[in-house]
């Protein structure tokens, strides 16, 4: 099943949270600010609808995907007030990907975690949590697995300033 018709499948399933589609183009002309948009289409979807979402996905014989394969967050600017969410599902029956984008206020980030439709969300979720200061809500274990428990901020945020030590420690 190409985009489209994955696309289509949900409209018609009428997947909770389905906000809409972006696939790539290239620039407008007649536009000289315009760069167009290069990459994997997706589909935009409401973050704290994401699980319902990812459950249809899943449960759907059409589409059957079987894996998450990634989950993971970016910071576009520095000056940007949403951060995005990003999931890439995998369907090994049906041979085909989606990509799925969610964004999310840096000033409430928090949403619901994924773990209920995918477990493999979990690790991507820690990673997340603290590299970003994403709050899952029902996640299972919210530890850090990369920085210390009492390190302060989310370092991969663009605005995020490095402290100069950490116990003592340099880091710069």
């Amino acid at each position: 099943m190409d985009f489209q018709a994955i696309h289509d499948r949900l409209r018609v399933l009428r997947a909770p949270g389905l906000l809409g589609s972006d696939e790539p183009r290239p620039a407008d002309p007649k536009d000289k600010h315009s760069k167009g948009r290069a990459g994997d289409p997706f589909l935009l979807v409401d973050a704290q609808k994401l699980v319902d979402f990812l459950v249809v996905c899943r449960d759907d014989a059409r589409l059957s995907f079987e894996i998450l394969a990634d989950l993971s967050a970016t910071d576009p600017s520095k000056d940007a007030a949403d951060l995005w969410i990003n999931v890439n599902l995998l369907s090994v029956r049906h041979k085909h990907r989606l990509a799925i984008k969610c964004t999310l206020a840096k000033q409430q980030a928090r949403m619901p975690s994924s773990v209920r439709a995918y477990r493999a969300a979990q690790w991507a979720e820690r990673e997340c949590g603290e590299m970003f200061g994403i709050e899952f809500t029902g996640h299972p274990d919210p530890r850090n697995i990369l920085l210390p428990d009492d390190w302060i901020g989310a370092p991969l945020r663009k605005d995020y300033e490095f402290p100069k030590e950490y116990h003592g420690i340099s880091c710069v």
